[in-house]
């Protein structure tokens, strides 16, 4: 039997739905951000930003809450990158990722062969198991003990670290005091070939139909180890519009390709954006380089319009300050102007 083939504006929709950018859920923030399989906060406002736009009655203290209660913990995780994940999803996602990311170090990480990255990170621990301290503080120990300070980076591939609030929320956005990820999440094994699975259906229930190169872009895997994960899960089949097998879990939401997308606002790194999910084309490539420029570093806060990002963002003098790409029919202006008034009234 012929695999369906999905449309770009199936993707689309898909997508958007298990994202939760169709229609704002009811359930706590910590249920939001698993759904989403995490949400990507280079930037921590941005995840209230994320939650805002996904969770319905959202405020920002309940973030806050749920990071100062450890349900919802803010670490490196996939790509090297730092994400919000759920408490129960830290462990398992973090040894989903821990060998790819010790690689990616090897090959690339500042005087990598020189030293022995597990003898460094015990000495981390040791100054850390008394609790948690700023960055500055460990790497002004780390030279201490005889090491070279951008060593730092590499030691969290090495030893399980998370963000300590306050620092790392919307009131204290810089993410700079780390702790053992064991003082906050109680430790459970992982198997690391089931850990791989769950993340790899993670990824497939918040972002699928995907291909192995997208499940491996966003977990940091080579292709061919996302394909020897996938191989392992019981899943449904379909293609692209030019042919590419796509994958998916067998109960994720499809909507049809005309189901509508109302105005959403993300935040900077919103991963909806990223190369992993081109596929559905919420980010149209000719707008591309005004949101990943090279020189524009921090990424920069968008709006959608029918599913796509239609312009750019930003909160200025008590205002929610939107700048299209194009010009945009009034029905969708009024639409843009309302919900751009309750972000604004989310940020004050």
């Amino acid at each position: 039997m012929a695999e369906r083939v999905l449309s770009t504006r199936e993707l689309n929709r898909a997508v958007l739905a298990r994202q939760l950018l169709l229609e704002r859920s009811t359930a706590g923030p910590e249920q939001v951000v698993a759904q989403a399989a995490g949400l990507q906060t280079q930037y921590a406002p941005s995840g209230y930003v994320g939650l805002w736009s996904r969770l319905a009655g959202f405020r920002r203290e309940m973030l806050t809450e749920a990071l100062l209660d450890g349900r919802i913990v803010q670490a490196w995780m996939m790509r090297c990158t730092i994400h919000m994940v759920a408490a129960p999803d830290y462990w398992p996602l973090t040894e989903a990722v821990r060998e790819a990311r010790r690689e990616w170090w090897r090959r690339t990480g500042p005087r990598a062969g020189e030293f022995d990255m597990q003898v460094v990170a015990s000495a981390v621990r040791g100054h850390l198991a008394a609790g948690p301290l700023k960055q500055a503080e460990i790497q002004k120990r780390l030279v201490a003990d005889g090491y070279p300070r951008e060593l730092w980076s590499g030691v969290q591939l090495w030893l399980d670290l998370v963000r300590v609030p306050p620092a790392g929320t919307w009131s204290t956005p810089r993410a700079h005091v780390y702790g053992l990820a064991e003082h906050t999440v109680p430790r459970t094994t992982a198997d690391p070939e089931e850990a791989a699975q769950l993340l790899a259906a993670r990824y497939l229930r918040a972002f699928g139909p995907a291909s192995a190169a997208d499940v491996a872009s966003f977990c940091g895997w080579s292709i061919r180890a996302a394909r020897a994960v996938l191989a392992r899960l019981e899943l449904r089949r379909f293609r692209s519009e030019t042919g590419g097998e796509l994958l998916d879990v067998p109960d994720a939401p499809l909507p049809a390709a005309d189901t509508p997308a109302p105005v959403r606002f993300l935040g900077q790194w919103d991963a909806n954006l990223l190369v992993h999910v081109r596929r559905a084309q919420i980010l149209p490539e000719e707008y591309r380089p005004r949101i990943f420029g090279r020189s524009i570093p921090q990424s920069v806060p968008t709006f959608l319009v029918h599913g796509q990002v239609a312009g750019t963002w930003r909160y200025a003098d008590g205002a929610v300050r939107c700048e299209p790409f194009h010009r945009l029919p009034a029905s969708v202006g009024r639409e843009l102007a309302e919900e751009a008034e309750q972000l604004a009234a989310f940020h004050a």
